[in-house]
């Protein structure tokens, strides 16, 4: 499956180097590498609907209605006479995004509905020519985000287009074995993207989606028409075959280790792309800035999505926690912007960025003694200070192990502290064991860090909770035989009674089967409890089971290892392993 591919790739990367390259490398990359933060804008048709149709709400993904409610092709084109986003203001959305520090900027000009936001001459069913609007809104916002220093680009969903007789996706309407994908190509899909290229000034980025119905070599032939009329503008990975210019990921992954090259994680503010009224679970501005942390801690960006209503006003909570962001980002943007993975894995307190002698420590958790514990520092350091006010701090190092006294954190959500040091810091380093500290309410040890025996694997599982609203969850599987075991390198740095949990979904028939949980040579038995059964289209639920207390009497590096007692089904999906201290 590509998501246990993606962890496969970042441990050989981490463990032997950067891979041989799938294509060559784009001349202009650099900048999107740099850029770290960006916003996708998810507006169109379906912003008029606002996720109801015929007195029925709809979830998850908005921009897919039409596809969820079979929404006939004729009767959908009827929305465009009421479609009248007076409110859009493209100085106010381009001066948020600059608020927000937003770096680049994708906009959808056509997604599958088949409805253009911007002035063609392919097809009529545009913004200019069906909506009593009448004006292109693409035009006016890329000249103001261009103004403001933002890269400007736009999505276009090269297949699928529920409107067109001959596009990809609509068969309740259209016949598919009777289509003709190469004729959309070239009647609408090519020559809207040239459009694009041509009449809206240079672009930073297309950005590709859904792939289909074109070979390898036809995809080339198009990618490479493209590229003559912007050289300098990147392609994503999903126009397909392999020919992107950079790497996206799933919607709502991050990839569990770091991963070499060009990158990108796409998460949305709520649970949906397009504009859904009932739609209220947007990220806190918290959530947002360890997200976007944590992506820049694995080495690539991260593009967040809004989607404006029908008459062009984003949300009100996507304004003020986008602004929010970006007032983080004036304190701390250094350790975002420009940088690189961090060098050493995550830790309790939070992870790390990297610029050359520089690594950056985004604290998350204070622990409670006010001492930062950051192991594997085999270099020279000669100071370290608190990002945001530049003041000292003090620290001593004891052979690798660096000691940090923190003062109060200048920002709960993160603070940043940055260590210069003169040398070269050993790159995350896999063999490093991974701290427990009664100095946090919760130590967790994520499955990817497992090492395998038998026929356990590490994957990354696939589900929704919504329609199209993506989750992942790394996990070790194929535990079946007795034989087949996952282990974790923990360093405990203080003794004291810890509580182990086991982080994991069972499906019925993994339930009620035995295992063991082996700490410092002592076995600790327990029976699998059933949560969910794993299908992609249904949440994945996790239980946090409690199995025992144990007592580390010195401090040390341990094993914890992990196997069923018998042999017989999968034992379940191992998520982490949680040390919770005693009080």
């Amino acid at each position: 499956m590509k998501q246990f591919n993606v962890i496969l790739i970042a441990f050989f990367f981490l463990l032997n180097g950067p891979l041989i390259k799938a294509q060559e490398k784009h001349p202009d990359i650099q900048w999107f590498k740099d850029a770290k933060f960006g916003l996708f804008i998810h507006w169109g048709l379906y912003a008029e609907l606002g996720g109801v149709y015929k007195g029925k709400n709809y979830y998850g993904s908005g921009e897919w209605i039409m596809n969820q409610a079979k929404i006939p092709a004729a009767e959908y084109a009827g929305l465009a006479k009421d479609f009248n986003p007076v409110n859009f203001n493209a100085e106010e959305w381009a001066q948020i995004a600059r608020d927000a520090g937003i770096r680049y900027m994708v906009i959808t000009a056509k997604h599958h509905e088949g409805f253009s936001m911007f002035d063609t001459k392919i097809s009529d069913f545009n913004i200019v020519k069906a909506s009593p609007y009448g004006k292109d809104p693409m035009k006016a916002l890329s000249v103001a985000a261009r103004k403001r220093g933002i890269k400007f680009g736009f999505y276009y969903s090269q297949f699928l287009d529920w409107h067109e007789p001959n596009g990809g996706g609509n068969d309740w309407d259209f016949d598919e074995s009777k289509k003709n994908y190469q004729q959309y190509y070239r009647d609408k899909s090519i020559p809207q993207l040239k459009e694009l290229l041509t009449n809206y000034g240079p672009l930073g980025i297309i950005w590709f989606d859904m792939p289909g119905g074109l070979s390898r070599e036809q995809t080339k032939s198009m990618v490479d028409s493209l590229h003559v009329l912007q050289p300098n503008a990147l392609f994503s990975s999903r126009v397909g075959q392999g020919l992107g210019d950079y790497t996206d990921y799933g919607d709502s992954e991050v990839p569990p280790l770091p991963v070499p090259g060009a990158w990108e994680s796409i998460y949305t503010h709520n649970d949906t792309w397009g504009y859904i009224a009932h739609d209220m679970n947007f990220k806190s501005p918290e959530e947002i800035i360890h997200l976007l942390a944590n992506v820049a801690s694995k080495g690539g960006n991260l593009m967040l999505n809004i989607g404006p209503d029908g008459k062009g006003n984003i949300p009100p909570y996507s304004v003020r926690y986008l602004r929010a962001t970006g007032k983080w980002l004036q304190k701390f943007g250094e350790s975002i912007y420009g940088s690189t993975y961090g060098l050493i894995p995550a830790q309790p307190w939070g992870v790390t960025t990297s610029k050359p002698g520089k690594l950056f420590l985004h604290v998350m958790n204070r622990p409670e003694d006010g001492k930062l514990l950051v192991p594997g520092m085999n270099v020279s350091i000669h100071k370290i200070m608190q990002l945001d006010n530049k003041r000292p701090v003090t620290w001593k190092l004891k052979g690798t192990d660096l000691y940090v006294d923190l003062p109060e954190l200048s920002d709960k959500r993160n603070t940043v502290f940055v260590v210069a040091y003169n040398g070269r810091l050993k790159s995350f380093d896999l063999t490093l064991p991974l701290v427990v500290s009664s100095k946090y309410k919760l130590n967790t040890v994520d499955a990817v860090f497992a090492q395998r025996k038998g026929a356990a694997q590490i994957e990354s599982l696939t589900y929704s909770h919504y329609f199209g609203d993506w989750k992942h969850a790394t996990c070790v599987t194929h535990l079946n035989q007795v034989e087949d075991e996952a282990d974790f390198k923990v360093r405990v740095t203080e003794p004291g009674d810890y509580k182990i949990i086991l982080e994991y979904a069972c499906p019925e028939a993994s339930s009620k089967q035995e295992g063991i949980l082996e700490f410092d040579g002592q076995d600790y038995k327990f029976r699998t409890l059933r949560t969910s059964a794993y299908d992609e289209n249904e949440p994945l639920l996790f239980i946090k089971h409690p199995v025992s207390m144990v007592t580390v009497s010195h401090p040390g590096i341990y094993t914890v290892k992990i196997h069923p007692l018998h042999n017989g089904n999968e034992l379940f999906y191992l998520k982490a392993v949680l040390f919770e201290p005693a009080d």
